[in-house]
């Protein structure tokens, strides 16, 4: 019988930059209970502070909520609104971690702080690390695929609940430099 392997994939290990360029930010939430309407954030920005001692890990973003594409002008100015992101008063959300936990090998749970609308909630991500495209040389990367989901209602975005589903799914695609 062949030997089972307990080891785990190593988390790259240093401070890292993420390259907007190369990565990408978006959301999903139900139209009327059945059409998804996807978006995505064009300005944002974000390090990781990634140890072997996962209880040293740390992770930040910030997004400018300005910057969101849903591929109808009309729509992302009304998401813009007081009804939805309110961006003239909470022109941007933030991530901070809390916590990093393995869930298996090469998946990790992110648990931290989103502050959107001025409101500070408690949310667990999921990232399955990826192998890291190719850049210069000499540049360390790491790649990872961020997955969670909120709850309009938890940051006071209850407009249009009937039309919108509460449930919103994130998805991030990360690419991030070591710093040198």
């Amino acid at each position: 019988m062949p030997a089972t392997s307990t080891s785990t994939t190593p988390l790259p290990t240093g401070s890292f930059t993420v390259e907007p360029a190369r990565s990408r930010v978006e959301f999903r939430a139900k139209h009327l209970g059945m059409a998804p309407v996807r978006g995505a954030f064009g300005a944002f920005e974000g390090t990781l502070a990634l140890s072997d001692d996962l209880a040293a890990a740390r992770a930040y973003g910030s997004v400018s909520v300005a910057s969101l594409d849903t591929g109808n002008v009309r729509r992302d100015a009304h998401l813009r609104s007081r009804a939805f992101f309110d961006v003239e008063r909470f022109p941007t959300l933030t991530f901070e971690s809390r916590r990093f936990r393995r869930l298996d090998d090469g998946t990790l749970e992110i648990a931290g702080d989103l502050t959107l609308r001025g409101t500070t909630r408690p949310i667990a991500l999921t990232a399955a690390l990826r192998p890291a495209e190719d850049g210069a040389p000499d540049d360390e990367r790491v790649a990872l695929e961020v997955t969670g989901r909120l709850s309009r209602a938890d940051y006071a975005m209850t407009s249009f609940t009937v039309l919108v589903s509460d449930t919103i799914d994130l998805r991030l695609d990360i690419s991030a430099v070591k710093e040198a």
